[in-house]
């Protein structure tokens, strides 16, 4: 069995209801579901002038090799309504394949870890949550210690703007 940790969001309709049923759903079709994060919500990242979004993280366990969860985490989203325009456009439901193991790798169709895990509060809050000592395979640092760095971060860089 595999270790996942996805990150789910939604900023468009009823988000907890997406959220739920994103859950419920995952449970299904794509591997038993561990732990689940509470549910934070969120200024939109990227496209900045959408509406907010409520985000959260899982951990399951699945037998599912990445390339195939991939296929399913994107037949899911279809299933629950995620119709892909732009980038970083509003939607009713977005799942990334944050961490599959601790392993790294760069594929057309899928990069894993997540490129942006270390520059997403609203990822890392939830993953700090329920997996504060994963280790980013990459960066070599805790979940805990990523988010850390980024809420200092974030405060230096705010201090400029008074």
């Amino acid at each position: 069995m595999h270790q996942v940790f996805l990150g789910i969001g939604s900023n468009l309709g009823d988000r907890e209801i997406s959220i739920s049923n994103a859950i419920e759903n995952i449970g299904i079709s794509l591997g038993r579901v561990i732990k689940v994060a509470p549910t934070i919500s969120t200024k939109a990242w990227g496209k900045t002038d959408s509406p907010d979004y409520l985000n959260t993280v899982v951990e399951i366990k699945t037998e599912l090799l990445p390339l195939e969860l991939i296929e399913k985490v994107l037949a899911l989203e279809a299933k629950l309504g995620r119709i892909r325009t732009e980038k970083w456009a509003s939607r009713f439901i977005d799942i990334d394949i944050l961490y599959f193991n601790n392993w790294h790798f760069n594929t057309p169709n899928l990069v894993v870890p997540h490129p942006y895990i270390a520059e997403r509060t609203f990822v890392l809050e939830p993953l700090a949550n329920i997996a504060p000592y994963f280790v980013h395979p990459i960066h070599r640092k805790t979940n805990l210690e990523l988010l850390n760095t980024l809420t200092n971060e974030n405060k230096e860089s705010e201090k400029g703007r008074d």
